[in-house]
C-alpha cells in the first residue's frame, strides 16, 4: 500500500481538547446557595465533553435537539444547557454560564504535537483537511495558535450538514482539498465516528482523547506509523 498524499484530522479529541479550569465554578451554586461539590463540577464536565448518550431526563423537544446538535448551533446549545439545568445547574444563567465555555477559543488546548504536526505538513507540501462535528467554528481557535491557515479544507458538519460518520463529510474536505479518497489518512479519536472514513477508502489512525499532558506525541506516532516524517 502506497504512503498516504493527504492528512485529515478531528478536532475535538484529536488535535485540541476541552479543558476546563477551576476558576469556571466560582461564581456557580446549588439553589441553597452552596458551592457545587467537586464531583458535581467533574460530572457536568463529563456531560459537555463526552456526549456518549443521555443520562438525564428532558424533554422530547429538547432530545430532538440532542440528536441534531452538531448539525446547528441553536439546537446544540438547547440540547447542552437544558442537561445542564437537568444535571444540577438549575440556578438561572448558571448552566448557560457554563455552556457559553464551550464556545470559547481559550478552553481549547492543543495537545503537546499538535502544532508542530500541522506545521511539518505544511513544509513539506501535505495537504490537511479538518473533519469534525461541532456546533461552531473552531477555526478561531486554531488562529489562537496561529496554524488556521495550514489546513487546507474544512468539514464542520454545521457547515456541511451532516455527521460523521456520514462519508458525505470526509468527501466535503477531500473535495476541498481536490484529493482522493485513496491517498488520504484520518486521524481521530473515535472508531465509529472517525473510523467512518474507511467507507470512502481512506486509511485511518485511531488516537486517544486523553488529557494533552497524559499524549505527548500521539499524533507524531500516528503520522509515523503511515509513513510520515514529522
Amino acid at each position: 500500500m502506497s504512503m498516504p498524499k493527504v492528512v485529515l484530522f478531528d478536532f475535538s479529541g484529536t488535535l485540541f481538547r476541552f479543558e476546563h479550569q477551576d476558576e469556571w465554578f466560582a461564581g456557580l451554586h446549588d439553589e441553597r446557595g452552596e458551592p457545587l461539590h467537586l464531583d458535581h463540577q467533574a460530572e457536568l464536565i463529563r456531560r459537555l465533553t463526552q456526549p456518549v448518550g443521555l443520562t438525564v431526563d428532558i424533554t422530547d423537544d429538547d432530545r430532538n435537539a440532542w440528536r441534531n446538535r452538531d448539525l446547528d448551533p441553536k439546537l446544540h446549545r438547547q440540547a447542552y444547557v437544558s442537561i445542564l439545568r437537568a444535571s444540577g445547574l438549575t440556578v438561572p444563567g448558571h448552566a448557560e454560564a457554563l455552556y457559553e465555555r464551550v464556545l470559547d477559543p481559550e478552553s481549547w488546548i492543543p495537545y503537546p504535537d499538535t502544532v508542530a504536526v500541522l506545521k511539518s505538513l505544511s513544509l513539506q507540501g501535505i495537504p490537511v483537511g479538518i473533519v469534525s462535528n461541532i456546533c461552531f467554528d473552531l477555526r478561531r481557535v486554531l488562529a489562537r495558535e496561529g496554524v488556521t491557515d495550514l489546513a487546507g479544507a474544512y468539514a464542520l458538519s454545521f457547515e456541511v450538514g451532516v455527521i460523521k460518520p456520514d462519508p458525505r463529510l470526509f468527501q466535503a474536505a477531500l473535495d476541498g482539498l481536490g484529493a482522493e479518497a485513496s491517498d488520504a489518512l484520518m486521524v481521530g479519536d473515535s472508531e465509529e465516528a472517525d473510523g467512518g472514513a474507511r467507507a470512502l477508502g481512506c486509511e485511518f489512525a485511531l488516537v486517544h482523547d486523553a488529557p494533552p499532558a497524559d499524549r505527548p506525541h500521539a499524533l507524531t506516532d500516528a503520522l509515523a506509523a503511515h509513513g510520515f516524517a514529522v
